[in-house]
């Protein structure tokens, strides 16, 4: 049973203040992500993922079209007991200590009283807030703040999560941390849903993605599935720190990195590239088939749709 179903979602604004006019913030959505799976909402800002979230939320309403959640319509009123939320901006109250927030959250989302404190202490662990439990929120910095968040909504153990760019205001270290508590609730059987425009995380973490650009769905995959076809191109390393000429003058790209060279080179230049290695005694270490990224690919969708706007004008 897939996690989650969307039907024909579609929501239209009204905007201007005399005269109102339609905006179309989102086009008919249909999609589907599977129970289990890390799945990634990609778009730059103004694409439509906060949308697409609000109304599985139902803090919005749509237009149009509906939605499944767990086997259940959206707007059933037990769904929510199974699902957490974070918001891409949460607000919460600044002379709260975090303790004494998740505290709150968990008498609202149903977590035995008995159980509770454990249960507080735990989330505190997983998100690195431990050792600031007792600081108020007010003094917290926004990656702290996005910890906050993301305990909150992990609290009451939901099957399914939905986060709205959680590595918003993260350092590196943060961002490593949200990926690997990502990881960790895959591997205790939960569905994460989470919209983002830092391509590198969805690449690292997503089993599938969809990718959204002026509220349509541009494309929809598996990672490896978007990724996989080859360039024509093959990236050829070697030990050393100096170039022969007669690589350059093959038109190779390279890079020289510490005591390595990096080369891409055509497809059909790979031998003579190794030949010139060879005759000049240089080591070679590997050569590998240079393969699309997801920023390449998610760079030509939305060229493809920007394109296909303008003709249409």
């Amino acid at each position: 049973m897939p996690a989650i179903e969307i039907l024909g979602l579609e929501k239209i604004y009204s905007v201007g203040f005399w005269r109102k006019r339609p905006k179309r913030a989102l086009h008919p959505l249909e999609l589907t992500v599977e129970d289990g799976e890390i799945f990634g909402f990609l778009g730059p800002n103004g694409a439509g993922k906060t949308t697409t979230l609000k109304l599985l939320m139902g803090l919005v309403f749509p237009t149009a079209g509906s939605a499944r959640i767990l086997g259940r319509e959206w707007t059933d009123p037990s769904v929510k007991a199974q699902i957490g939320f974070l918001p891409e901006q949460p607000y919460f109250y600044d002379y709260l200590t975090a303790h004494e927030l998740l505290e709150y959250y968990g008498q609202l989302s149903g977590v035995p009283g008995k159980h509770r404190k454990q249960r507080v202490e735990q989330v505190l662990q997983q998100v690195g807030l431990r050792g600031v439990q007792g600081v108020q929120l007010r003094k917290f910095s926004k990656g702290m703040l996005q910890r906050v968040g993301i305990g909150q909504a992990i609290l009451h153990q939901p099957k399914l999560v939905f986060f709205d760019e959680p590595m918003s205001g993260l350092d590196p270290m943060g961002r490593r941390e949200v990926r690997d508590l990502m990881e960790q609730l895959k591997h205790e059987g939960k569905t994460v849903f989470f919209s983002t425009h830092i391509l590198s995380d969805a690449e690292t973490l997503c089993d599938r993605v969809a990718i959204i650009h002026q509220g349509e769905l541009r494309g929809v995959g598996a990672v490896e599935d978007l990724t996989s076809s080859v360039q024509g191109k093959v990236e050829v390393i070697w030990q050393g720190t100096q170039v022969p000429a007669s690589i350059k003058a093959l038109g190779a790209e390279c890079h020289v990195t510490a005591d390595r060279v990096r080369a891409i080179v055509a497809e059909n230049q790979q031998d003579a590239v190794i030949d010139i290695l060879r005759r000049e005694r240089q080591r070679l270490i590997a050569i590998t088939p240079v393969r699309t990224s997801l920023e390449a690919y998610f760079v030509e969708k939305l060229r493809r749709a920007e394109t296909t706007a303008g003709s249409t004008v």
